[in-house]
């Protein structure tokens, strides 16, 4: 079986977590950037901490590799899960959010690595008759998803350095 397409999306999925891009960023560098305390602050009160995104990362990372495991949708927008409050996260722990972080990336690697392109060619048995799609549409969305938001964090990242000049 042909196994081009997976390792692919397997590549990107390690890349934006810790390889060098040519966009010369990924979670490893950002996420290096903030400490205990500056994890959880909003530098703009709209604005959400390094903390909320990476918690929101997680939560869709668990959802997908869920899915890929043939299980119906779960979490949905309105979810509460879907957005953590910074109290909740602050009672988690940033060590504990940047292992779970770390760990379910590993997860769904970890899951594709045993498969081949047919997988990803696989029609997802629970999407909405309405938006048939396969399993490559969800991995590429999730990768697409956690570029969003690595940007995301880069500038919550810059507010944060302009409030802390020692960050």
């Amino acid at each position: 079986m042909e196994d081009i397409l997976i390792k692919d999306r397997i590549q990107q999925l390690k890349d934006v977590e810790s390889t060098d891009m040519w966009i010369d960023e990924n979670f490893q560098k950002k996420l290096s950037q903030v400490d205990g305390t500056t994890a959880f602050e909003r530098p703009i009160a709209e604005m959400h901490s390094i903390a909320e995104l990476a918690s929101h990362l997680i939560e869709w990372r668990r959802e997908v590799l869920s899915r890929l495991k043939g299980n119906p949708r779960g979490l949905e927008m309105s979810d509460a899960a879907n957005w953590r409050t910074n109290d909740d996260l602050r009672q988690r722990g940033w060590e504990n959010l940047l292992q779970d972080f770390h760990a379910i990336q590993q997860d769904i690697i970890s899951f594709l690595e045993g498969k081949d392109d047919s997988f990803l060619h696989t029609v997802y048995p629970h999407a909405d008759s309405s938006f048939p799609h396969d399993y490559n549409y969800l991995v590429t969305g999730l990768i697409h998803h956690d570029m969003y938001h690595l940007g995301q964090m880069g500038i919550t990242i810059k507010f944060l350095k302009m409030q802390h000049l020692d960050i």
